[in-house]
């Protein structure tokens, strides 16, 4: 067995700028494959005609992703975490070729299904960074790697939709698979060894995440309010197009999916949310980052108008991505030797929170139009605010800082 692992004055020292840098990158093209599918589904149709497992591609996509985040996750903490890590990506690409050769919808949808669960390999990199980083700078490190991560969310359907229009959508699968392969062999090139941090078996592993959860008030703090953030992030996503197309603009689905760039702010906002939360704390930042949610959708709500899309969507990508930011750093200080399952409970209780918010989202929409979404994604930033109120009245003078 190999025994090799990261000094612990190494780990103190930091990481270093090419091996940070590379595991943004490899985040960023993990994350990528979850988002390949939705620009081209109609060309898939096109090619499965009358299959209707074709319309289910995306949902098994997010399934594989929501799986892989509960049963992989937990494996950071058990096994290498390099050579988890490098093997996930060869899972990718395998899952990927599969996905490129299908010959029916069906088997399309159970390659994404792979897809989504090789995917979760960023997740895995994220609380790998945050242990190797020294603690001054835990926070400005996870802002990068989650940079890299908002990247691949922000390019991916550009990408892809480009692809599938000039060259079809089983070459966007090829494309991707020497990507996976690449980013293989850059995690083997640049990531120390280290040893697990725990010896526990996978099923008392998985167990523990119920302790981790009661134990951890903060956690819960955490998970919960990231959650009411990400469904009022969500809730946004969901009807853009949607209200767009109304009669007010008469807009496109292109130009929505522009919005995507000019929501590029938020790659921005990480490192910097990272740096400030390492100098002044990250508790600050997650109120700051909340308040800048909620005034998002008063801009929304209030101000009808294509600027004030533009203006209130970098407003909350700001809020939404400095709150992450921030709670991950307050995660992944709790405890060094379980940073994989707290984020396995972090991220899940995220994803989990943003199809609620999407699934709200579309019925206001039907219910109410754009008026109704923008109460809805109001209310979801000030139950956030108020999840977190209500741990500081709750835990005002406990150990751990909820």
């Amino acid at each position: 067995m190999e025994t090799t692992t990261v000094h612990p004055a190494a780990t103190q020292q930091g990481l270093g700028t090419v091996s940070l840098l590379a595991m943004a990158t490899a985040t960023g093209i993990a994350v990528a494959n979850v988002y390949y599918n939705q620009p081209m589904l109609g060309l898939i149709e096109a090619d499965f005609p009358g299959e209707p497992a074709t319309g289910l591609i995306p949902t098994a996509t997010q399934l594989g992703y929501a799986l892989g985040l509960f049963f992989l996750l937990p494996l950071g903490d058990l096994v290498h975490r390099r050579r988890l890590i490098i093997g996930q990506f060869l899972l990718l690409a395998v899952a990927l070729a599969l996905a490129a050769l299908a010959p029916s919808g069906l088997t399309l949808a159970i390659a994404s299904f792979v897809v989504g669960a090789g995917a979760t390999v960023a997740q895995q990199i994220v609380p790998f960074a945050a242990t190797l980083a020294s603690p001054e700078r835990r926070g400005s490190t996870i802002g990068t790697v989650m940079a890299g991560v908002l990247s691949g969310i922000l390019f991916s359907r550009t990408l892809s939709g480009f692809v599938g229009a000039h060259a079809g959508w089983r070459d966007m699968f090829w494309i991707g698979v020497p990507l996976a392969l690449a980013a293989a062999v850059l995690m083997a090139m640049t990531l120390p060894h280290h040893r697990p941090a725990s010896r526990m078996r996978y099923d008392t592993a998985l167990r523990s995440l119920a302790h981790l959860w009661k134990r951890e008030p903060a956690l819960r703090t955490a998970a919960l309010m990231q959650a009411a953030l990400f469904a009022s992030f969500s809730a946004f996503w969901t009807v853009l197009a949607l209200y767009l197309a109304t009669p007010r603009f008469h807009l496109g689905p292109d130009v929505a999916g522009l919005f995507g760039i000019v929501g590029a702010a938020g790659i921005f906002a990480a490192p910097l949310a990272g740096r400030i939360a390492d100098r002044r704390g990250p508790h600050l930042v997650v109120w700051l980052g909340a308040l800048l949610a909620l005034a998002a959708w008063m801009i929304f709500g209030l101000w009808a108008s294509l600027g004030a899309l533009v203006i209130g969507v970098i407003i909350l990508d700001l809020g939404i991505q400095s709150a992450l930011i921030s709670n991950q750093h307050i995660v992944y200080a709790l405890d060094p030797d379980a940073r994989s399952r707290l984020n396995t409970i972090f991220m899940t209780a995220m994803f989990l929170g943003g199809a609620a918010g999407a699934a709200l989202a579309t019925f206001v929409w039907s219910q109410a139009g754009w008026t109704g979404v923008s109460l809805l994604g109001a209310l979801l930033a000030l139950l956030a605010l108020g999840i977190r109120a209500a741990s500081r009245a709750w835990h005002p003078r406990t150990g751990r800082h909820a």
